[in-house]
């Protein structure tokens, strides 16, 4: 009989697999001292969340509910991994998401999830609430703003996302200027002539890091 998908076993998989070096890698990357770390190495965590890949939803939100790192990391990939899945629901998947934003509080959940989870749900959709997050106080947003769209980019759909990148080319937080780098890189592989335009408006306001991650795109072409 196969083992329950329950945020309790991963748990007890993850405690499985820890490791004092581990640990310490983790909790020195980390910007919030709340957080619990177990000490697990990302690959074993990824293979973990791939196991549990058809936990209920009402799990994953458990997974979330935890103040460990690893725990809430096997949540996103989660929740990723539905995504890519054919037929999922991928409005349950956003709206829990979206629901517990709160929780989704560090460069890597937000990278590890939001392009799928959220950029492929609203490509079909109206975007509102990528403007309303990339005007956020809170910088976790507004990152998970502009990775959100990078999914959008992928389908050819660029407006919204580099209106999204004119609100935050000017963002004072490193972590949201690197993911605009990205975005505008991958704008450029989809239409050079469009990032260009950007960058001669806007390019000057953009961080150092966030500019060389854009040329990129236009210097691939040369």
């Amino acid at each position: 009989m196969p083992e329950p998908l329950t945020a309790e076993a991963v748990r007890a998989a993850l405690e499985a697999e820890a490791s004092v070096d581990q640990r310490a890698k983790i909790r020195a990357r980390l910007t919030d001292d709340a957080t619990e770390v177990i000490g697990v190495r990302m690959g074993t965590v990824f293979d973990i969340a791939k196991a549990n890949e058809r936990m209920p939803l009402s799990e994953v939100d458990r997974l979330l509910d935890s103040d460990v790192y690893e725990l809430r990391m096997v949540a996103v990939s989660i929740l990723d991994f539905q995504a890519r899945r054919k037929g999922v629901d991928r409005q349950a998947l956003y709206e829990l998401w979206m629901r517990r934003l709160d929780r989704i509080d560090t460069w890597d959940y937000i990278d590890r999830s939001a392009p799928r989870v959220v950029g492929w749900y609203l490509l079909d959709k109206p975007r509102d609430v990528l403007f309303e997050l990339a005007r956020s106080p809170d910088w976790w947003h507004r990152r998970a703003a502009v990775t959100a769209a990078f999914w959008i980019i992928r389908s050819g759909d660029l407006d919204d996302p580099l209106a999204l990148c004119d609100i935050l080319a000017a963002d004072p937080e490193h972590l949201v200027q690197t993911n605009v780098g990205v975005a505008l890189r991958e704008i450029g592989r989809v239409d050079a002539a469009r990032l260009r335009e950007f960058l001669d408006r806007r390019g000057d306001e953009l961080s150092a890091h966030a500019r060389r991650t854009a040329r990129t795109a236009l210097d691939q072409r040369n």
